[in-house]
């Protein structure tokens, strides 16, 4: 059986830089029957693992080290024995949350990881955060890309380790590049495509988000 992507939405809390916001996350796994992996394991290990449901967990994928997309990330890996990917820039984002627990392995431009017979290529792409990473699966027609792309724009770059100039670079490089008709899926809020998001590259610099 082909790879397919299921979508679970998980709620808690952001915290950078002495301010808290309540959020809802988007948890990807992608696999078949048998075994997945996980992008982003925000907020509730419990649930992931039940939508899982006894796969074997092959990989928990961090697109970047903000607390939403990694506070359930040490829980669901002690409950699977899964290994904890993420790219070494974000190592002091990952320290302000866990501390004690450090990641099982890096993330690095241009690696592959394959699940259920579908590959997945890591995109380094800063600017939201220094070791964020999209995440190509051309089989599937899709980029799972974190905070770097939204429906609408960029991710955030007004708080500690991130900016603008790079996030935009990053997006313009290695995004827009993709096949127009790739869909984007993102770390919260609705999808979109390649397609209908770069027309607007322009509009997001003047803009200056």
């Amino acid at each position: 059986m082909a790879a397919r992507i299921d979508h679970l939405v998980t709620s808690g809390t952001f915290a950078l830089d002495g301010g808290e916001w309540d959020v809802d996350n988007n948890v990807w796994i992608v696999g078949d029957d048998t075994e997945a992996v996980v992008i982003d394991a925000a907020h509730d290990a419990a649930a992931i693992e039940a939508a899982l449901g006894g796969r074997t967990l092959r990989a928990i994928i961090c697109t970047h080290a903000h607390n939403d997309h990694i506070d359930a990330a040490p829980a669901l890996a002690d409950a699977t024995g899964a290994p904890i990917l993420l790219h070494p820039d974000d190592l002091p984002l990952w320290e302000q949350t866990h501390p004690d627990r450090a990641p099982d392995g890096e993330l690095a431009d241009g690696q592959e990881l394959e699940v259920a017979g579908t590959r997945l290529t890591v995109l380094h792409t800063p600017g939201h955060a220094p070791g964020a990473v999209c995440l190509h699966a051309p089989e599937l027609d899709t980029v799972f890309t974190g905070d770097t792309l939204f429906q609408g724009g960029p991710g955030a770059t007004g708080r500690s380790f991130s900016h603008f100039p790079t996030i935009i670079d990053s997006i313009r490089d290695r995004l827009l590049a993709l096949p127009p008709e790739t869909a984007v899926r993102t770390g919260h809020g609705d999808s979109t495509t390649i397609g209908a998001e770069a027309p607007h590259l322009e509009e997001w610099i003047n803009r200056g988000h």
